[in-house]
């Protein structure tokens, strides 16, 4: 369900906390470096940068931004199937309501009652309730080797980009407070187009966003970057598959067809009688 990704999200989000806390070596990575993570994923994505960093004129933070998009444009193919999961689960949740007030009581017998006919329900209409979650899993690691890799790479840590070092947190707070605005922004647009919602997807709506204005206060501001430039390519990709408003127009011309279709119907009924 939807409250599925929504705890994914705060759970990877607290994940991301606990993780770059205890992510304690600060020591230059290199080619010397030992064991996986570090000589095979840390190393390489840092090289990468750099690489990167080198064809604009050893501009790190663009290096930063160029990853970025070609990161969400790999992970193109899944965000599509995310956002098409999104708008199959916005089209039934009118009727997965319904199954829950079929079931208002909360024992076991009809928990599981109501799961079963909202399994059978998405099924019908080949609904994946986890198809949504895979880019939020892929970007998990991503987000944790970005981080080693600029606090452990001398000159991704020692760039500078506007008025900021990018090993160090944004001074100002603009960028958390950017990213955090884009996240209200895809979330409030996304909910637009839902056609039913409930107190715990409003409170989620604003408690996303908090939590990563708090999380990027104490982030390097190169990872800021990355979560501003990677919030942003959603909000655009949300209009290109997902458009609120025109998913709202669809639907409202589909009731018009309905409403004319009935009209005409009733016409010829009304005719028949008439002949008659």
């Amino acid at each position: 369900m939807k409250k599925t990704k929504q705890w994914l999200q705060i759970a990877l989000l607290i994940g991301v906390v606990v993780t770059l806390s205890a992510c304690g070596k600060t020591d230059a990575v290199s080619q010397h470096s030992t064991g996986i993570w570090d000589r095979y994923v840390i190393y390489t994505l840092s090289q990468f940068l750099l690489w990167i960093a080198k064809l604009v004129g050893n501009h790190y933070a663009l290096a930063i931004i160029l990853f970025t998009i070609v990161l969400r444009t790999l992970l193109l193919p899944l965000t599509k199937m995310q956002m098409k999961s999104q708008r199959d689960m916005m089209e039934i949740q009118p009727e997965l309501d319904k199954l829950k007030e079929k079931y208002p009581n909360k024992d076991r017998q009809s928990m599981e009652a109501m799961q079963e006919e909202q399994q059978a329900l998405m099924k019908e209409h080949g609904v994946n309730q986890y198809a949504g979650c895979l880019p939020l899993l892929i970007q998990f690691p991503v987000m944790i080797a970005l981080y080693q890799a600029i606090v452990r790479t001398p000159e991704l840590r020692q760039g500078h980009f506007l008025w900021m070092n990018l090993g160090n947190p944004d001074p100002y707070f603009i960028l958390p407070v950017l990213a955090a605005g884009l996240t209200f922004a895809t979330s409030y647009f996304t909910m637009k187009a839902n056609p039913s919602s409930n107190v715990t997807t409003k409170s989620m709506m604003y408690m996303m966003p908090l939590m990563i204005l708090f999380i990027s206060l104490g982030l390097p501001s190169a990872v800021a970057v990355y979560w501003v430039i990677s919030n942003a390519i959603t909000l655009a990709q949300t209009f290109i598959y997902n458009n609120p408003y025109k998913i709202l127009a669809e639907r409202q011309a589909k009731r018009d067809a309905e409403k004319a279709k009935q009209k005409a119907l009733k016409k010829a009924l009304k005719q028949a009688k008439n002949r008659k």
